[in-house]
């Protein structure tokens, strides 16, 4: 037997509470506690959450437990984690109290009204993922209209997820060109499939003269995998009724500021 279930208990004490370690990590507390006391071990899945969470290998975590006792001490910071100062201090702050966002890697279609387009629903294609424990995000924008022929323009942007407080948020900047940053909050989901989300992004657009702007959004969870090339011929500029905009998208994404309401608002879906 190896000594995981101690090392699991020690790697723990670095946190405030058991409960906030399930929190961050997506794990079950009945099922975490299993592993704590040895009842259980972690499916290959939730071993490499773990170890990705606590910034330990799996050979380190099942060695002996005074050998990884030995580790820590000779790390400026236990586990891996950049030291917390310098500019990127903040970001990476945010990094280790974001919960865990595994269950959302894969694809997605976003949705909203186009900024530079009155009327139009912008489509894109867009992925989350992660790499060396964190979360990051990746969408293609192509500007054509209703899809038809080539694109007349494209935008790239790349940046980072964070679940903070029980909402997904998404800092995202035109990698290209490194001219414009958009944010987005989104409700996480509660369902068994993830579905739509949606949520609400600020940004200012590389085009109509880059005036700020605040619109509901929507990403369609499209799965793990998915034929890339055949769901980017299906992004661009719609109108509502376009068969290529699903039923119901252009209501749930409509912007509205109710009479007697100050700020744009999305209720949870």
């Amino acid at each position: 037997m190896d000594d995981f279930a101690d090392n699991l208990s020690f790697l723990c004490s670095h946190y405030p509470s058991i409960a906030e370690v399930c929190r961050r990590l997506g794990i079950n507390r009945q099922q975490f506690n299993k592993y704590l006391s040895g009842q259980s071990r972690p499916s290959r899945a939730n071993m490499r959450r773990i170890c990705d969470f606590f910034g330990v290998t799996e050979g380190e975590i099942v060695s002996e437990a005074s050998q990884l006792r030995s580790l820590a001490s000779v790390r400026t910071q236990p586990f891996a984690s950049p030291a917390l100062d310098g500019p990127m201090a903040h970001l990476e702050r945010l990094m280790r109290a974001s919960g865990s966002l595994r269950r959302y890697d894969g694809y997605y279609f976003r949705y909203f009204y186009s900024f530079g387009k009155p009327g139009r629903i912008t489509k894109s294609l867009a992925r989350i993922y992660h790499f060396d424990g964190r979360c990051y995000w990746k969408n293609l924008e192509l500007i054509r209209e209703d899809g038809r022929g080539p694109a007349d323009a494209i935008s790239k942007y790349e940046g980072a997820v964070f679940f903070l407080t029980n909402r997904i948020y998404i800092v995202e900047y035109e990698a290209m060109q490194s001219n414009s940053i958009t944010q987005m909050t989104l409700y996480p989901s509660y369902h068994s499939r993830i579905g739509r989300l949606t949520g609400i992004q600020t940004g200012g657009p590389t085009r109509r003269g880059r005036k700020p702007g605040a619109s509901i959004a929507m990403l369609e969870h499209l799965g793990q995998q998915v034929d890339v090339k055949r769901a980017l011929y299906g992004c661009g500029l719609f109108a509502p009724d376009a068969h290529e905009i699903p039923e119901g998208v252009p209501e749930m994404i409509r912007n509205r500021i109710p009479e007697g309401g100050h700020v744009l608002e999305v209720e949870e879906s």
